[in-house]
């Protein structure tokens, strides 16, 4: 993790800093007097952006630091019209194993590491060994387990930050296991479980996440539904012996999660444990969107157990019922 970030100017101000930053805006400007040119920097960090000033030797940062870049950057710290700026000697592209991510971007509250073994720990415990079998050639990939760890889950909405899909995954397993025994006659749980491992499997593809959040070519051309199939299918092709009926399950699972045509799902679920597996998926993702519209209106200045704002994504206003009681009790 670096040292200094852009909350902390005030406790640096007038002090010389060394630190690495993502590049949101750079340009060359002619000085004052027809002297030259200066460069003209917006930096950024997870926590907010200033501007800065590099006023000698730019030719070569020019040359080698873009928008959407990391670098590193020596400078000082100054107030300058009420607001804090970064007076820049030395400007140089950062090599990627200096650059730490979450340094940059929001990132999940919980240990990834932690979460990553309750989620192998879950796997572990199937007593389906073809189910165990996929999952874990998905898990034991080191491509697709390396970004899965740190992927999020959405470009805006839910878990929208490095290591939320592996949040909302793991929570949406925890849900899955507890709801699981209610319907022992109909739902198998190994299936269940699978499906919450694997159903945004796709968005690794889909979302690219190393500057700020996109979508890459693939996902805006296929969507993540279509990517994990694919991957399904190259999967247990490569399983020998994977059973057809098993595969097209699982397949389903995916292909309806999203509950509704209209909200993207290609089919309807189908089977018991796409039909819970759908239902608590939404459920999950709009618990998590609630958490942030409370947050939201905390930050605005809202009481606790006041009414938010209208929340675009949930369709509605909302209230945070254990504030409201919480003077009652």
């Amino acid at each position: 993790m670096k040292d200094f970030f852009v909350t902390d100017s005030a406790k640096f101000e007038n002090t010389a800093v060394t630190s690495f930053f993502l590049v949101s805006q750079i340009s060359a400007r002619e000085k004052k007097g027809g002297n030259g040119q200066y460069l003209a920097l917006v930096l950024t960090d997870r926590t907010g952006s200033f501007d800065a000033r590099m006023w000698d030797e730019i030719q070569e940062p020019f040359a080698t630091c873009a928008a959407g870049c990391y670098v590193k950057a020596m400078g000082r710290v100054e107030r300058y019209n009420g607001r804090f700026q970064m007076n820049v000697q030395k400007l140089r592209p950062a090599s990627e194993n200096e650059i730490d991510i979450v340094d940059f971007q929001p990132a999940t509250q919980y240990n990834v590491d932690e979460l990553w073994n309750e989620l192998n720990g879950y796997v572990d415990s199937f007593t389906n060994n073809w189910l165990q079998k996929l999952v874990r050639a998905f898990l034991d990939d080191a491509e697709l387990g390396t970004a899965f760890r740190s992927a999020p889950a959405a470009k805006v909405l839910h878990h929208a930050w490095i290591g939320g899909l592996l949040e909302h995954v793991v929570f949406l397993a925890r849900l899955c296991r507890r709801v699981a025994p209610q319907y022992t006659n109909e739902v198998n749980p190994d299936l269940l479980v699978t499906a919450a491992i694997l159903h945004d499997m796709g968005k690794v593809r889909e979302l690219a996440w190393k500057s700020s959040f996109t979508y890459t070519t693939e996902g805006q051309l296929l969507g993540h539904i279509t990517i994990v199939i694919r991957m399904l299918q190259e999967k247990t092709s490569a399983i020998p012996g994977f059973p057809e009926r098993l595969r097209i399950l699982v397949e389903h699972m995916i292909l309806s999660h999203h509950g509704k045509y209209e909200f993207g799902s290609p089919k309807l679920p189908m089977t018991p444990e796409a039909l819970v597996f759908s239902a608590l998926d939404d459920l999950e993702a709009k618990m998590q969107n609630m958490r942030a519209e409370f947050a939201k209106a905390l930050e605005s200045g809202k009481q606790p157990d006041e009414v938010t704002d209208f929340s675009r994504s949930l369709e509605r206003p909302l209230l945070n019922s254990k504030a409201y009681l919480a003077d009652d009790n």
